[in-house]
């Protein structure tokens, strides 16, 4: 409390004096203005934890810049001061975002409390905001690929409604990230974000997991328990592996979201709830429908804004900035001091296959990060399966799923082996290759080779060169 910044606006010169004096004493910073005109050209060139704002002000009065103070991305903290205590007048400035409400004249006592509670709130606020940052990076979506850049605009269009998505995609690709962007960006941000992952419950807790249920409903049951439908009302419910829910759990779901209310089990009680649902698969559930293990009814409830989430396979282009941004990432959260890749095992998790996708990447770099000593991760570094998965692959032609795929890994190991016979020397490939430079650099970005590195790796063949 000793540094914190504090604006007097007052058009009395004594009570400004004095409110100076006292506060000063107190070891406040303290600012003083006779204006609300003044008091709104002194906020943006300080930084100010409170201000102390008369009601009855020559010009633009106290409500009315409080008002506008309250406009400001990080307003202070403002506690109204007045003369004349109106009921009416403090319900307006509560309403318009004031703290709290002095009279005049003045406690000592009872302003100094105020004072210490408003910074305590703004304390509070802050570091709410910071923790509201930290998830929203922790929760980044990375990459500039084309379908990476088209994910975010989709969220960014879907966000602000409340219509139910369906995420689609394979184990690792970062389902619920996506739940999680949706619902930062949303109306309901300042509600909960309440997961249910489907596969990891019990078939004979489900019910319970999600609805509640009263004492003594069944066995083991000791106590009331409030559910997820229960605690996501007002915010968004995300159902993780929706596709392994049971035909009887489907049943009860559909009429929840038909109704928008239930009874937990064991309960003669109907709760109403408003939430907004996020579903997520890496299932085919058309597939599912036709083998009777999905319920056609909720996959049209659920499926209103389908999102595709591509696997790391299908945007390689993506693996440099996901390796960069995760080796920043573990590096802070170990203590170590920033690795880096060298060109040749950039190049190897670049080609990989990524069955795991992005989890698997991430939970690679964590492991590099602990155990590698040095700063620079050389491909003797990486695990046996990445260094001979193209062998594999090649040899196998396992993990395609198209003519197209297969066609363009051989563009990509054909043009990889002509800059590895030309150290890295871009124009020399392409000549060998009987193309224009140019047009190997646009190859190369649409096969997902790294071209920054081969600069280089030019440079350095060069200098080694007589």
């Amino acid at each position: 409390m000793s540094q914190a910044s504090i604006l007097v606006v007052d058009d009395e010169i004594g009570i400004r004096r004095s409110l100076k004096s006292i506060l000063v004493d107190e070891g406040f910073e303290v600012h003083v203005v006779s204006s609300g005109e003044a008091c709104l050209e002194a906020l943006p060139k300080n930084s100010y934890d409170v201000v102390l704002l008369d009601v009855w002000l020559p010009g633009l009065d106290g409500l009315e810049v409080l008002e506008r103070i309250h406009e400001l991305e990080m307003p202070p903290a403002v506690i109204m001061i007045t003369g004349h205590g109106k009921i009416e007048t403090a319900v307006r400035a509560t309403k318009l975002g004031a703290y709290d409400f002095l009279e005049k004249p003045l406690s000592l006592e009872k302003t100094l409390l105020t004072i210490q509670h408003a910074l305590e709130q703004q304390q509070l606020q802050t570091q709410n905001r910071r923790l509201k940052e930290e998830l929203s990076a922790q929760y980044r979506i990375i990459g500039d690929s084309v379908p990476m850049k088209a994910l975010r605009q989709q969220i960014a269009l879907t966000a602000p409604t409340n219509g139910r998505v369906l995420v689609y995609g394979e184990s690792g690709t970062g389902k619920e990230l996506v739940a999680h962007a949706l619902h930062q960006k949303s109306q309901r941000v300042d509600q909960s974000l309440v997961e249910v992952n489907c596969a990891a419950i019990p078939e004979e807790l489900i019910e319970s997991e999600l609805f509640g249920h009263k004492k003594g409903s069944f066995t083991g049951a000791a106590e009331d328990k409030e559910g997820k439908f229960q605690q996501a009302d007002g915010g968004t419910l995300f159902l993780d592996e929706v596709g392994d829910m049971s035909l009887k759990t489907q049943a009860r779901v559909l009429r929840v979201l038909e109704e928008q209310r239930f009874s937990p089990v064991g309960s003669s009680e109907t709760l109403c709830v408003n939430m907004r649902v996020i579903a997520a698969t890496n299932k085919n559930l058309d597939e599912e429908i036709q083998k009777g293990n999905f319920r056609e009814d909720l996959f049209f409830r659920l499926n209103v804004i389908p999102f595709y989430l591509p696997a790391l396979r299908e945007h390689p282009e993506d693996v440099p900035m996901l390796t960069d941004y995760f080796l920043r990432e573990f590096a802070r959260t170990y203590g170590r001091r920033p690795k880096h890749f060298s060109e040749n095992a950039l190049e190897v998790l670049v080609r990989y296959r990524w069955p795991g996708n992005v989890r698997e990447l991430k939970n690679l770099i964590e492991r590099l990060v602990i155990m590698v000593p040095g700063e620079r991760i050389d491909r003797r570094h990486l695990p046996s399966n990445l260094l001979h998965d193209r062998q594999r692959l090649s040899a196998s032609g396992a993990g395609f799923t198209s003519l197209r795929q297969v066609r363009q890994a051989s563009e990509r190991d054909y043009i990889l082996r002509k800059l590895e016979e030309h150290q890295g020397n871009v124009s020399r490939a392409a000549e060998s290759l009987g193309l224009d430079r140019s047009h190997l650099y646009r190859k190369m970005k649409s096969l997902g080779i790294p071209s920054r590195q081969a600069p280089k790796a030019s440079s350095r063949a060069q200098a080694e060169s007589p």
